[in-house]
């Protein structure tokens, strides 16, 4: 399916962004904690109610 060449780069891009993504993030930490104070209330928010949407469809199809 893919090529030796092409599962290398795939691994080492990877590692490669993630370590860019993290990097990143630690620089920018302070910024985060004082910017985004409630985001976490805001992402519970919506995992709560796509669970919601789950129940719901679950319910009303069986």
């Amino acid at each position: 399916m893919f090529s030796t060449g092409q599962i290398i780069f795939g691994v080492v891009f990877f590692v490669v962004f993630a370590a860019v993504i993290f990097f990143s993030y630690r620089k920018d930490l302070k910024l985060h904690r004082k910017y985004y104070k409630g985001s976490l209330y805001v992402l519970g928010g919506f995992l709560l109610f796509i669970l919601l949407l789950f129940v719901i469809k679950h319910y009303l199809k069986g």
